[in-house]
């Protein structure tokens, strides 16, 4: 499993950010059933640094909380057996799934958890398995998905230990 770590602006976040981003990430694909050793990249960023992204990347002019850019794009949600024959999907020289990259701003992290009455590590746990479940095909566009996607969110955050 590779973790790719960028921390170009964790200022106020006080938590042991890295261990918390391989937690997320190994009960995020435990609870999947991931058959797979996989690369995911985190990058810590201001609001500054994510509107960038978002108005480079999607051309929306707006600061977020977590971007998730999957390098896969999934049939059905959690269901990694399509890439049995995606060879593209692998990287070549340690045949790890490249899942994709995580965009989250500290800032509305710590933001997050003040407006939403919860701790510094659960809103950042919380949007690192959101932005897996979206890495592994799950959304929140439609209801019924939506409705899947929490549940999942839900379930996996007990797992991890973090309540609000």
């Amino acid at each position: 499993m590779t973790y790719a770590l960028e921390a170009e602006y964790i200022q106020g976040l006080n938590i042991d950010y890295e261990t918390l981003f391989h937690q997320s990430v190994d009960v995020t694909l435990e609870y999947l059933h991931c058959p797979y050793e996989t690369c995911v990249n985190l990058l810590l960023t201001d609001d500054a640094g994510i509107l960038a992204i978002n108005r480079d990347m999607r051309n929306l002019a707006v600061v977020t909380d977590v971007l998730s850019f999957p390098m896969n794009t999934f049939q059905k949600e959690g269901d990694f057996s399509f890439l049995e024959d995606a060879q593209d999907a692998f990287d070549p020289d340690t045949g790890e799934l490249l899942l994709g990259d995580i965009v989250l701003s500290t800032e509305q992290v710590l933001k997050n958890a003040g407006d939403y009455g919860h701790s510094v590590e659960r809103e950042y746990s919380f949007l690192i398995v959101h932005s897996m479940l979206h890495l592994t095909g799950f959304d929140h566009i439609e209801e019924s998905d939506r409705i899947r996607m929490e549940e999942a969110q839900k379930a996996i955050m007990q797992i991890i230990g973090i309540s609000r």
